[in-house]
């Protein structure tokens, strides 16, 4: 691929699809060439509007496509095993929408089916893949705010109650948790690691899913995380990261922040402005699987699946702890 575009297939035709091929558009090493979907009509359409030259009507022939180096997969969370194992098993590397499966359970097979293959796969969480958070992530390693003590994260959305909504529907493995909490979950993972002992409280509705969950990670080392989701408001969608020399603070939107401030102690606090965003801010994470990929790699070393499985873990535990339980599972 070092001579040639990076050739991509978009698996599902929703919002989330849309997006990323906008973006996938903005990178010149980057070609769409096929969609697929499990309806036909949906399938032609996204490839009218984006002007990809090829449309299937099943995953499966999108999987079997040889012009396709990669997938994004893009449906809701309860398919992300199927439709992976689908692209594996076809040969193709996958990159996978957040959350990346129902749960660990799964999201571990995944992983080994990658592995028994020789193939790429990676989780779409944005957030890690973020210039700025890495630029966290750069300061914390080098100690400028001292022993991390602390993080503090929430993401609240008003989401009404609609009929049909798949955020409120168990089988689409919807609530706050695993369409919402798994950022900053992921951002604490990101600052501490896995936790040693886990609470969380949820407010259950009467569909079988939480409408709001507040979570505590605690950490043998002393460190905590205090996290929050909610479909039922909006929240600050903030974070800060508190250590013993200092604390550095993001605004909203935490996840794809455009600024962050840095408080030292014994300096004038720092203002870091991010760069003009590059369409919807996906582009970030594409880049990094186009370069495992012309490196030869089956795992990106800036979020491996070992996060990712440990990521889910914890939301496994949370979702234990508050009695949130999916059909099937």
């Amino acid at each position: 691929m070092s001579d040639r575009p990076v050739r991509w297939g978009i698996l599902a035709t929703g919002p989330m699809a849309a997006a990323f091929t906008e973006d996938l558009a903005l990178i010149p090493e980057a070609e769409v060439v096929a969609v697929g979907s499990r309806s036909e009509r949906s399938a032609r359409l996204f490839a009218d509007r984006f002007s990809i030259p090829r449309s299937y009507g099943s995953w499966h022939d999108l999987a079997a496509d040889p012009e396709v180096d990669v997938v994004y997969v893009a449906t809701p969370h309860a398919h992300h095993l199927a439709a992976t194992t689908v692209c594996l098993d076809g040969g193709k590397a996958v990159l996978c929408e957040k959350p990346f499966a129902l749960n660990r359970a799964q999201a571990a097979s995944m992983a080994a089916l990658a592995e028994r293959h020789s193939l790429f796969l990676m989780e779409a969480m944005w957030t890690s893949l973020n210039p700025l958070i890495r630029r966290v992530r750069s300061m914390v390693d080098d100690g400028l705010i001292g022993e991390v003590r602390s993080v503090h994260a929430d993401f609240g959305s008003r989401v009404p109650h609609v009929p049909g909504n798949r955020l409120r529907d168990p089988a689409a493995g919807g609530g706050a948790l695993l369409d919402l909490g798994t950022y900053p979950v992921s951002f604490a993972h990101l600052l501490l690691g896995p936790p040693d002992q886990v609470a969380a409280w949820a407010d259950l509705t009467g569909h079988g899913v939480d409408e709001s969950t507040a979570m505590v990670l605690g950490y043998d080392s002393g460190a905590m995380a205090v996290l929050s989701c909610s479909l039922a408001s909006e929240s600050a969608r903030s974070a800060v990261i508190h250590g013993t020399g200092g604390r550095i603070e993001i605004p909203a939107d935490f996840y794809n922040p455009r600024s962050l401030v840095l408080r030292r102690d014994g300096h004038d606090p720092q203002t870091l402005v991010a760069e003009p965003q590059s369409g919807n801010g996906y582009g970030h994470q594409a880049r990094e699987v186009m370069r495992c990929l012309r490196e030869k790699r089956t795992q990106s070393d800036l979020l491996p699946l070992r996060g990712t499985l440990e990521v889910m873990g914890t939301l496994d535990r949370v979702r234990e702890l508050v009695g949130l339980r999916y059909p099937g599972e």
